[in-house]
C-alpha cells in the first residue's frame, strides 16, 4: 500500500501563486507516476500534472501548461505542484495520485490508471 498526504492548499487571489505538497509512505518503490488532478462538485476528475520517480519528463493539459510546474523530491519522498497565475476556474479540490509500475507511460491523464490517491487539498481563487 502507498499513502499520499495533501497539503498546501488555501485561499489565492487570482493571480496569486500556491505550492501544493504530496508525501508519499508505505510502498513508493511500487510505483513509477506520480500525478496530480483536481475536482469540482458534480464534474469528472481533471488531470493537471504528471511526473514520474526518476524524473524523466513531465506532462500538463494545455489548461495549465505553462502556469503549473510538478517537480519531486525524492530524499523527501514528495511530490510538489507549483501554481502560478491562478485564475478562479482553477477552483477546486487538488488530489495527488499513485501509479503502480507499469511497462509504458499510456494514459497518464486518466484517473482510473492511477491505483493510491491522497485525500485531497482545497483550493479557492478569489477573483
Amino acid at each position: 500500500q502507498v499513502q499520499l498526504v495533501e497539503s498546501g492548499g488555501g485561499l489565492v487571489q487570482a493571480g496569486g501563486s500556491l505550492t501544493l505538497s504530496c508525501v508519499a509512505s508505505g510502498r513508493t518503490f511500487s510505483t513509477d507516476f506520480m500525478g496530480w488532478f483536481r475536482q469540482v462538485p458534480g464534474k469528472e476528475r481533471e488531470f493537471v500534472a504528471a511526473i514520474s520517480w526518476t524524473g524523466i519528463g513531465t506532462t500538463y493539459p494545455d489548461s495549465v501548461k505553462g502556469r503549473f510546474t510538478i517537480s519531486r523530491d525524492n530524499a523527501k519522498v514528495t511530490v510538489y505542484l507549483q501554481m502560478n497565475s491562478l485564475k478562479p476556474e482553477d477552483t477546486a479540490v487538488y488530489y495527488c495520485a499513485a501509479r503502480t509500475t507499469r511497462l509504458n507511460n499510456l494514459g497518464l491523464g486518466r484517473a482510473d490508471q492511477y491505483d493510491y490517491w491522497g485525500q485531497g487539498t482545497q483550493v479557492t481563487v478569489s477573483s
